[in-house]
This record gives C-alpha cells, structure tokens and sequence, in this order.
C-alpha cells in the first residue's frame, strides 16, 4: 500500500524526511518498550492461572469474571500488548524512497 503525504512547510524535503524518520523510529522504541512491558504482566498471570492469554480471555467472557480485579488487570494489559503489537508492526512497515 502506498499513499501521499502532504506537507506543508517552508522546510526542505530532507530536513521533512528525517523529522518524519525520527518520529518513527521513536515511536517504534516505545512500541517495543510496551509491548516488553505488558508482555511480561500476561505472562505472569498466565503462569498464575496456568492458562494462556486465549484460554483466559475465553474464561473472562464466558463465566463473567470480569468483575475480578486481577482479571481486569490481565484485561487490560492484553488490550495494550495487542495494541502496541499492532502499532509497531504497521510503523516497521513504512519506509522512505
């Protein structure tokens, strides 16, 4: 997929693309760094429970156990581990010509 970006500005061309480059790349970093981050939190309450995210996310939704806080934390850290996996991997696939 390929689209058009349109800039707006009096500087010039490379000075855009490495501003742009620069924003990627740190944005990548802390895609990384979140993605470390809530993989660690699903793997120790996948060891707690001794389930996968999948067994636990099919628990959560069919025994409504929702209201347990440490499910909601699981919850949640799961919701931000695909997020960020989602994140990193659209920006690890732009590139420059």
């Amino acid at each position: 997929m390929s689209f058009t970006l349109n800039i707006e500005t009096d500087f010039s061309s490379e000075e855009v693309t490495e501003a742009i480059r620069s924003a990627i790349e740190h944005e990548k970093h802390v895609a990384r760094y979140k993605i470390k981050s809530y993989s660690t939190i699903c793997r120790d309450f996948e060891a707690k429970f001794g389930l996968s995210s999948a067994e636990l996310r099919t628990k959560l939704e069919t025994e409504k156990m929702i209201k347990e806080s440490s499910f909601l934390d699981w919850y949640e850290a799961k919701k931000g581990l695909d997020h960020w996996s989602k994140r990193l991997e659209i920006l690890s696939g732009v590139s420059f010509k």
